[in-house]
């Protein structure tokens, strides 16, 4: 029996993803999480055999959550659920220690499909994101900006993206106001751009605020 443990800050996602795995000979949903906090002390508490996890929950993100299982629980494989674009966000969270990526609109056999292969051993992307990758290999496109940003700075350029204010980040984020400050001048040095302003508009413009 597969143990799948289920991070999203969503009720009504947690309890369709339920309802899609319930009903499975080899697949239980044995607990559920809300935030960074409840998910690293259920994973702690051991018995998983994969976590469902949402890169975009409220306060610590997805990718804190990754960082600190890359280190506390390596061999535990961690499938990224969530309803931003693959094309954004897969390469980013592969390379910070999932085992796969699925956007929320997939069908729930892709799902099924997905957590099983993760388990197994294996990495999980769509074939759509493989064959873009597999092009992208041999083009010679130049590289995005943000492509060159870490987590933590693509995270900021998120929620700056969102609305939020420096303030909220350090808030959210438990930063310093000054730390925050600091990623944002990293974030305008390496966009090239000079405002707040400029940064919401190259979010957009490039999809990050979805």
């Amino acid at each position: 029996m597969i143990n799948v443990l289920i991070a999203d800050d969503h009720p009504i996602v947690r309890q369709g993803l339920r309802q899609i795995l319930s009903g499975l000979p080899d697949m239980e949903v044995a607990g559920e999480a809300i935030n960074a906090q409840q998910t690293l002390e259920q994973v702690r508490a051991g018995g998983w055999d994969v976590l469902v996890l949402d890169i975009s929950m409220p306060g610590r993100s997805g990718f804190d959550i990754l960082n600190e299982l890359k280190h506390e629980q390596p061999n535990l494989p961690v499938l990224v659920l969530s309803t931003h674009s693959e094309d954004q966000f897969a390469v980013r969270v592969l390379k910070a220690g999932a085992s796969g990526y699925l956007t929320k609109e997939n069908a729930p056999a892709e799902l099924i499909r997905a957590i099983r292969k993760v388990v197994g051993g294996g990495k999980y992307i769509s074939d759509k994101l493989a064959e873009s990758l597999a092009f992208g290999l041999d083009a010679a496109t130049e590289r995005l900006s943000h492509e060159a940003l870490s987590d933590r700075e693509f995270q900021v350029v998120q929620m700056i993206a969102s609305g939020k204010t420096l303030a909220d980040i350090a808030a959210s984020l438990s930063l310093s106001a000054k730390t925050v400050s600091t990623y944002r001048t990293r974030l305008l040095r390496k966009l090239n751009l000079k405002t707040t302003a400029d940064i919401i508009r190259y979010a957009i413009e490039n999809g990050l605020n979805k």
